[in-house]
């Protein structure tokens, strides 16, 4: 009988400290204050309210103060503080080379070139240890001045690029060429070259790639960070299309303006066309509308207020690609666009003519996708070319 009552005994014990703590649970429940209740999240605005908000902040631009700066500094002289890398690569020593102060000072450093005229190389040709500023040429002092002077929201200047860029009129049909690695799932070499007019982007190769990305070129599309990287070559080289093939280029950092202007003094004796800013009033729209599409891709997806978009993006270094801007120029002078090579995928390449394993943060490409698409299909609906004042050419994207 012993067993049975100790059988007994261990479930009466086994209940009673289950019941205990149970209590004890019951007990801090009651005497522990009550969670706050969660608010509940913000009713969704109405799309119209919706899309005000986006279009208000997608002109709001906080790299115009900076840039404001920048200018100022330049025409007063002096490199600018933002421009760290462009300051290390100007000077030598305590001395400021640049390429500007050669109406001024001639102090030739020997250099072997290809050329005749690099063995006095300009960009090579060093400021005095006494001088302090930067002798600014009035050629220069003018354009930058005009560049910044048209910073401003005009839509009107797609219809006015044929003028602009000194085209006869507009080009019937256009490739505009990206770099992205699903060019080499197809040959679509030969549809690329028959074409009028070729872009290609940021001196991406050709030689090896022509049965996928064609062997023509018309014009070449580059930001001016691709152009400070030229200007360490002899001669400022960065035609690799050739001589006559015209470069058209958006500035990153007020400074590169110095480097446009080295290249075209340096290399005009051998390039048939000079490298060309893009209108001030492009950028802008350009900026805008990519801004606009980022924001509404960032409210979709995460569900918080536009206004929160600047905490996961660097709003003042938030830049659009210079893919975005070559089917720009490609909307506003042609009559027919066909884009290649633009999107993504997890088996290519992130540029098919490179190693490059990930995208700029400073880039949303997304939000460019989402642009495309409805360019394409729907051109009527896109924010800021309804303001345009011209008719959106046909537009087709290949794969």
């Amino acid at each position: 009988m012993k067993r049975p009552l100790r059988r007994s005994f261990a479930v009466l014990l086994f209940v009673a400290l289950v019941g205990a703590a149970s209590l004890s649970a019951a007990v801090r429940r009651a005497v522990a204050p009550a969670a706050p209740a969660r608010a509940p999240p913000p009713p969704p605005l109405d799309p119209a309210r919706l899309n005000a908000t986006l279009l208000r902040l997608a002109a709001v631009d906080p790299s115009e103060a900076p840039l404001r700066r920048d200018v100022d500094e330049l025409l007063e002289g002096r490199l600018p503080a933002s421009a760290a890398r462009a300051r290390s690569y100007w000077r030598r020593g305590d001395r400021l080379v640049h390429p500007l102060h050669l109406h001024h000072h001639r102090f030739p450093l020997p250099r072997r070139g290809r050329y005749p005229d690099e063995d006095h190389d300009t960009l090579l040709h060093p400021l005095p240890r006494h001088e302090q500023q930067l002798h600014i040429d009035p050629a220069l002092r003018r354009a930058l001045r005009s560049w910044h002077r048209l910073r401003r929201y005009d839509p009107a200047v797609l219809a006015g690029l044929p003028s602009l860029l000194s085209l006869p009129g507009r080009i019937p049909s256009c490739a505009v060429v990206g770099n992205s690695g699903i060019l080499l799932r197809a040959h679509h070499g030969a549809l690329i070259d028959s074409h009028d007019a070729v872009f290609r982007l940021n001196n991406a190769r050709i030689a090896g790639y022509a049965a996928h990305v064609g062997s023509k070129t018309n014009f070449s599309f580059i930001n001016s960070n691709i152009l400070h990287l030229c200007a360490r070559r002899p001669g400022c080289f960065c035609h690799p299309y050739g001589h006559g093939v015209p470069i058209l280029l958006y500035i990153c950092q007020a400074a590169h303006f110095l480097d446009v202007a080295a290249c075209n003094a340096t290399s005009s004796s051998r390039h048939g066309s000079p490298i060309s800013v893009t209108d001030a009033r492009l950028d802008v729209l350009c900026a805008r509308i990519v801004k606009y599409y980022s924001l509404r891709r960032f409210v979709a997806e995460t569900g918080r207020a536009a206004e929160e978009w600047d905490r996961v993006h660097d709003a003042a270094m938030f830049h659009y690609s210079s893919g975005m801007q070559a089917i720009m120029v490609a909307v506003g002078v042609c009559d027919k666009v066909s884009v290649f090579g633009f999107g993504k995928s997890s088996d290519a390449k992130h540029h098919y003519h490179s190693n490059q394993k990930a995208e700029l943060d400073l880039h949303d490409y997304e939000a460019e996708y989402a642009f495309y698409h409805d360019l394409a299909e729907q051109p009527q609906v896109v924010p800021f070319l309804k303001d345009a004042g011209f008719a959106v050419p046909p537009v087709v994207f290949y794969h």
